[in-house]
């Protein structure tokens, strides 16, 4: 049963503005993961020859936004990168590091860069950090904030998205010309819209100001409320071609072909405290997917 009380208490004591992957630039410290993080990985298997892809990249770094820290996924609004889809060590979740390293091997040879409430804006800095750890594989999963806005007017302009996910592709080839790259495409907001208005506590939850652009009035079934969530969508559907044009250019890029937006969240995958944010099944099913295609004798389709 969801907590949605203690849901509604602790997000009304701290404030909307605290809600990271809403409106805001979150408050997350984009520290590394792990303590160590001068180690160099040794060197892992051989890439495809056929395709000059390493499906066992032998280190991981990790860029993007609250999802990728664990935002709300253990307690209501507070990270927990422990469960983080990309590079937790949460035994539930069996991140990605875990999936491809081991549960040893995890801690010191991948690292989390993502910040909780990041926008595209800031992804260049994050792959400046993610490129001094020198790593075999980096994972990008950034966008639903750039839509996720108080209005749709406030959502970044693709041509915008577009100049700052090649300026972070620029920054970290200046420092790990090699590191593979698996994108994951931007989740699908209005399907948790269709979901989530189904549910009483999570429309209670998303009136205090979570992605409104999307979620405001949840019940509002008018012409205006159907353009503006149509619109939120379509920037959505443009953020993930961005996504994988740019990445199609690099030869060291796998994108994930639409898996994250095309993944069909149930409330059980959905953090109690927002429904927004994945839970730890949530977190683990993005795992599955990213293991799945990074893993792949091929890229999606």
């Amino acid at each position: 049963m969801r907590t949605v009380g203690a849901a509604l208490a602790a997000l009304s004591f701290v404030g909307v503005a605290a809600l990271a992957g809403c409106s805001g630039e979150g408050s997350g410290d984009g520290v590394s993961q792990n303590a160590s993080t001068t180690s160099s990985p040794s060197a892992s298997s051989s890439p495809s020859p056929a395709s000059g892809w390493n499906p066992k990249p032998g280190s991981v770094a990790a860029v993007g936004d609250s999802i990728t820290r664990g935002f709300d996924a253990c307690s209501a609004l507070a990270d927990c990168p422990e469960v983080s889809w990309a590079t937790g060590s949460d035994s539930l979740v069996r991140s990605l590091a875990v999936r491809l390293l081991g549960p040893a091997k995890a801690v010191d040879r991948s690292w989390n860069h993502a910040v909780s409430g990041a926008r595209m804006a800031q992804l260049p800095e994050q792959m400046a950090l993610a490129a001094k750890e020198r790593p075999e594989l980096v994972t990008v999963m950034m966008g639903a904030n750039d839509a996720c806005r108080d209005s749709v007017r406030l959502m970044t302009p693709v041509a915008d998205f577009r100049a700052s996910f090649e300026a972070s592709m620029q920054q970290l080839r200046a420092g790990a010309p090699k590191a593979q790259v698996y994108v994951s495409s931007v989740p699908d907001l209005k399907r948790l819209w269709s979901t989530g208005r189904l549910d009483e506590g999570a429309k209670q939850i998303w009136s205090l100001g979570i992605c409104r652009s999307m979620l405001a009035e949840a019940d509002d079934l008018g012409p205006a409320a159907v353009a503006r969530r149509d619109a939120v969508q379509e920037r959505v559907v443009a953020y993930n071609r961005v996504l994988r044009d740019v990445c199609a250019k690099d030869r060291h890029c796998r994108y994930d072909g639409g898996a994250v937006f095309g993944f069909r969240f149930t409330g059980a995958q959905l953090s109690p405290w927002d429904w927004f944010h994945p839970s730890r099944d949530g977190q683990a099913r993005l795992a599955e997917i990213a293991y799945r295609n990074i893993t792949a004798a091929q890229p999606p389709a």
